[in-house]
């Protein structure tokens, strides 16, 4: 029977008027659930319903709604091309159609499989996932390349970009948060490759990463009452580190009365305070004009009375003013840095401030970062797919031309159990930091016994 949601068209069938995306069945192989020749299929009859929608009402459908309306739809489709597939596998095709026409199609169950941290589209044919920590292949595909393309737009689209062969490559964001990289052709060989890191509906707290053990109870603890007496940082670490996820925790230590302002390529901080104004780039239009960078938003971002500024990562000459901010009387900022250990994060840093272009000796340079970075967390991800804090280093000064570092915690691995899982502990090396007074004389506790070098956590 054609619902009230549906007009009659030319040849008989119904062309739905709205919908909303379904909820679909969880699955790392949806191509399997109907057969190989379905994705094809799936694309056609997409192709096929959309010149019988009415668009007007498109959003004041319901999931149940959409999904009973598609169903007689499908089946009159299944009928005439004389597909043989079988009430379950009807079901699914319904699924995926609404996933085609209203979301990303192949990768929607993927999304929607929260036990899922990345999706890797290598091409149209194969699409791998990072689940706890390990790669692994899926059935997913899509019917072509200019399929996959389609769901590239489609994305990029929503917040503004751009993808195509005079600007290939693009950084976005979903609706969810979960950040986008996608590269097409000419840059990339074998066809477009999309790279999605997914991230929890629900952000991680640091109890959620204790209980995980990311980091021992104690020193979470410490870094909370740093994060609250406004002791500037830096959380450094390797791809797929965790350092924005760590972040997100870090934040919910900053005091709700604080006005805050992240700066991000693609906003995915999930910050949880009431007064924070988020901001993101914008990439150049075709004719290479209108660019905004991170280093324009900093600078702006200092004209708005902020109490804290946060940068997802700072990558280029907009380190040079994150630290003017945090020697200027926006201490408690924090930031990320791709680093593989804490003495690394501070060449790149100097790195940066050197890519600003501003008239700076090294010497000047580096007296800059001592006198605003208190504190690096150095992450790392383990062979085994465990992501841990390695070690938290405190900036103590200038000694000379090098800045002086000491190590307030260290995780030392000891080696491997016999299903191939990291075995380690954290060891404090029992030196209290040196902000630690200032914390204590706001009010903030810190059990001493944190930093005996003796306590196995």
């Amino acid at each position: 029977m054609v619902g009230r949601f549906f007009r009659k068209s030319e040849d008989g069938l119904a062309a739905p008027m709205t919908g909303t995306a379904p909820a679909a069945e969880v699955s790392t192989a949806p191509a399997a659930r109907t057969g190989p020749d379905m994705v094809a299929e799936r694309v056609n009859l997409h192709r096929f319903l959309l010149d019988k929608i009415n668009l007007t009402i498109l959003d004041s459908m319901e999931d149940s709604q959409l999904l009973e309306e598609l169903r007689p739809l499908v089946r009159d489709y299944v009928r005439s091309n004389n597909l043989p597939l079988n009430a379950k596998e009807l079901d699914a095709l319904v699924s995926d159609t609404a996933d085609e026409m209203l979301g990303l199609g192949p990768l929607e169950p993927l999304l929607k499989d929260d036990s899922i941290a990345d999706i890797l589209v290598v091409g149209p044919k194969t699409v791998f996932i990072e689940r706890y920590g390990k790669l692994s292949k899926t059935d997913v595909r899509f019917k072509d390349e200019a399929h996959l393309l389609r769901i590239i737009n489609k994305i990029v689209s929503s917040v503004g970009r751009r993808v195509d062969e005079s600007s290939p490559l693009v950084d976005a964001r979903l609706a969810d948060g979960s950040r986008v990289n996608a590269a097409i052709r000419p840059v990339t060989v074998d066809g477009p490759q999309v790279s999605i890191r997914k991230f929890s509906k629900r952000p991680l707290a640091m109890s959620n990463l204790v209980e995980r053990g990311a980091l021992p109870a104690g020193m979470a603890d410490l870094l909370a009452a740093a994060v609250e007496g406004k002791v500037s940082m830096i959380v450094s670490g390797g791809t797929g580190s965790g350092k924005t996820t760590f972040l997100n925790a870090l934040s919910s230590f900053i005091p709700e009365e604080e006005r805050l302002v992240t700066i991000e390529d693609a906003a995915e901080l999930q910050l949880q305070q009431e007064h924070v104004v988020r901001m993101e780039t914008r990439p150049p239009t075709l004719d290479g004009r209108n660019e905004i960078t991170q280093r324009d938003l900093v600078k702006n971002a200092l004209r708005m009375r902020p109490d804290r500024v946060i940068i997802g990562e700072v990558r280029g000459g907009e380190a040079f003013d994150m630290l003017q901010a945090m020697n200027t009387g926006h201490e408690g900022s924090m930031s990320t840095i791709h680093a593989n250990n804490p003495r690394d994060a501070l060449g790149r840093m100097e790195q940066m401030v050197g890519m600003a272009g501003m008239p700076m000796s090294q010497l000047s340079i580096r007296s800059q970062i001592s006198s605003a970075i208190h504190l690096i967390v150095q992450l790392s991800r383990m062979r085994d797919g465990t992501r841990r804090m390695t070690a938290i280093s405190e900036l103590t000064g200038m000694e000379g031309e090098v800045i002086q570092m000491q190590d307030i915690v260290r995780y030392n691995r000891l080696g491997v159990d016999d299903n191939g899982k990291i075995i380690g502990e954290f060891r404090a090396t029992g030196i209290r930091p040196r902000f630690l007074a200032e914390v204590q004389s706001i009010g903030l506790k810190v059990d001493a016994r944190i930093f005996d070098p003796t306590t196995r956590f």
